[in-house]
């Protein structure tokens, strides 16, 4: 099984050099070989989906890997491996037929990010997973600023900062884990909460993962990335990347381990409620298909983050939250994934128009909780996990009772989503027709693996029948009220009041690509713009008393004469003898006082 595991990682490595080398030269045949091979590509992903199908869980080591790979597929992992086959698999397979002029670079790098995004998943020790974490960041970069646009350019800039500083938290975390004298996955939670680092190790590890998973305030590289990248690398970065984060928190943190945690566990459920507000406020004043899908993502990450939250607080639900974070995670990425290739889809395919709004229909209902979905499981299953786990400091707050409104806010959302594409025109390419067989059954029947795999969790998860009235009833108000929501602001937005002032949208989007991130450079312009102003004003000062100086008398006469005289040798050596006279009196005053 690890020479299995060795050839899954090393095919779509030597594919991906096939097509580099492929690119170097000119010439009609190297270029339709080349053309082949990135139609092919998407063949890469297929061992490692028969090898994730069939490995037995063991630990397995590849010496000549990475200076050693230990890898292990456990019950966490194997779910988003196979999650990263599906939707990497699409993606390179929708490459070829997109609008993008280098397919053969963006498939390539797409098969070095598959490589390291499957690397974080069956990583078992801290020096594999922080090879193929960084690998997958930086390797990340690649596709954000694939159509090299100003706009794909700031968001890689802005990418890249943001995982330099993710990165350096992770390695300072791993360093103090390391310290302890633990390198095994397995180990890390328990030595983590017996550690005396304990504090910095947990922060350390929700700063570097948070960037990854997008959770508020580390996700301003987000809404521009995603609108930045083209349609098949937002699919992945949404769809599986961000689960790189989650899978650093379930694999590092203290989930089960010894006492509650109530100032960690505490922050992490406030700002995935914060993120899950402020996704949903921020991404309705927004047009572009592509960043409303972004601020969607970063609410679905708050309401992840708030497992893992309510894990860290109430330590004996540890298992159930765990299980529940990673059938949200795979309900997510499945749907996400399928939305995010809806778009290219509306732009490029010839398939009549209620043949792409059907399938996109039912994932968006599917993101929303609508009942019979992907979402409507997930959310359900996530809820009952929670059992009475209250907020700290409210204990009459149960943090379930809180969850269904991210639904309001992600179908509200979902609303803006269809409103934007309704808006968008189809170009109907003439060139290589779009299969759309692949991307209409993810749409249409991403509910099956999710729900088998939340059975696979039962226990500690407790699964909705399909057609209970409990659980239909309870999961379908925030469905609802959300739809309500959606309806009344459609109706007021009618109006010619509000039609005719463009309030939404006076001068374009009220809250712009990057949020925070914009305010922070309009903030970092103005002070630099005042230190240059004001350095002006000090050099103009300087010259003109340098100036007046030169042309004036010496404003220090007294003291230019009195240097001259000091000068002197006879002057200077009597100086000097005064001065080891003195030194001399004050060492026997001194040793006679003792």
């Amino acid at each position: 099984m690890a020479v299995m595991w060795a050839l899954s990682f090393v095919v779509p490595l030597l594919v991906a050099a096939t097509i580099a080398a492929l690119s170097l030269g000119a010439g009609e045949a190297r270029t339709r070989a080349r053309e082949l091979v990135v139609q092919y590509a998407w063949l890469a992903v297929v061992p490692t989906g028969i090898v994730a199908s069939l490995d037995d869980g063991a630990l397995k080591t590849v010496d000549w890997m990475l200076f050693g790979t230990a890898i292990r597929l456990d019950e966490v992992g194997r779910p988003l491996v196979l999650l990263a086959v599906i939707l990497y698999g699409i993606a390179l397979a929708f490459v070829p037929r997109s609008i993008s002029e280098r397919p053969a670079g963006l498939n390539g790098f797409l098969l070095l990010c598959f490589t390291a995004n499957v690397g974080v998943f069956v990583a078992a020790n801290l020096v594999t997973f922080y090879l193929v974490f960084a690998a997958m960041s930086f390797l990340g970069y690649a596709i954000v600023v694939h159509d090299r646009t100003t706009s794909a350019r700031r968001a890689g800039a802005v990418y890249l900062v943001m995982t330099v500083f993710g990165e350096s938290a992770v390695l300072g975390a791993f360093l103090l884990i390391a310290s302890e004298g633990v390198t095994d996955v397995l180990d890390v939670p328990a030595a983590v909460a017996a550690s005396d680092a304990r504090d910095v190790i947990v922060a350390l590890l929700i700063i570097g993962f948070g960037v990854k998973a997008g959770t508020i305030p580390l996700h301003v590289w987000l809404p521009l990335a995603h609108p930045a990248a083209p349609s098949p690398a937002s699919a992945v970065l949404s769809g599986v990347m961000l689960k790189a984060g989650i899978i650093g928190l379930l694999r590092f943190l203290p989930l089960g381990e010894g006492a509650a945690e109530p100032l960690w566990g505490g922050l992490l459920v406030t700002l995935a409620l914060v993120g899950g507000l402020l996704a949903a406020v921020v991404g309705v004043l927004h047009d572009n298909p592509k960043v409303i899908l972004a601020y969607s993502s970063i609410g679905q990450m708050g309401f992840i983050t708030a497992l893992i939250g309510a894990a860290l607080l109430e330590p004996a639900i540890a298992p159930a939250a765990i299980a529940a974070a990673v059938v949200y995670s795979v309900a997510h990425g499945l749907i996400k994934g399928a939305l995010f290739f809806s778009i290219q889809v509306w732009d490029l395919s010839r398939a009549p128009t209620w043949a792409v709004v059907v399938p996109q229909t039912v994932a968006a209902l599917g993101l929303a909780g609508a009942p019979l979905t992907a979402g409507f499981i997930a959310k359900y299953v996530s809820k009952e996990s929670l059992g009475d786990v209250a907020l700290p400091g409210l204990p009459v707050v149960a943090l379930a009772d809180l969850l269904p409104w991210f639904a309001v806010g992600s179908t509200v959302l979902l609303a803006r989503f269809a409103i934007a594409m309704s808006r968008r025109s189809r170009r109907r390419t003439a060139g290589k027709p779009i299969s759309t067989t692949a991307w209409a059954v993810l749409a249409l029947a991403a509910a099956a693996p999710v729900w088998w795999l939340a059975t696979g969790f039962a226990p500690p998860l407790t699964v909705p029948g399909w057609f209970s009235p409990g659980p239909v009833v309870d999961q379908s108000w925030p469905f609802l009220l959300g739809i309500a929501l959606a309806l009344a602001a459609a109706a007021l937005a009618r109006r010619p009041r509000f039609r005719d002032a463009r309030l939404l949208h006076p001068r374009g989007d009220i809250v712009p690509e990057g949020d925070v991130v914009v305010l922070l450079e309009r903030a970092t312009g103005g002070t630099m713009r005042g230190v240059i102003r004001a350095s002006g004003v000090l050099g103009a000062t300087r010259d003109a008393l340098v100036e007046r100086v030169r042309r004036g008398p010496s404003p220090m006469p007294t003291v230019s004469g009195v240097q001259a005289r000091l000068g002197t040798w006879v002057v200077s050596g009597a100086l000097a003898v005064a001065a080891l006279a003195g030194a001399l009196l004050f060492v026997v005053l001194a040793g006679g006082g003792g």
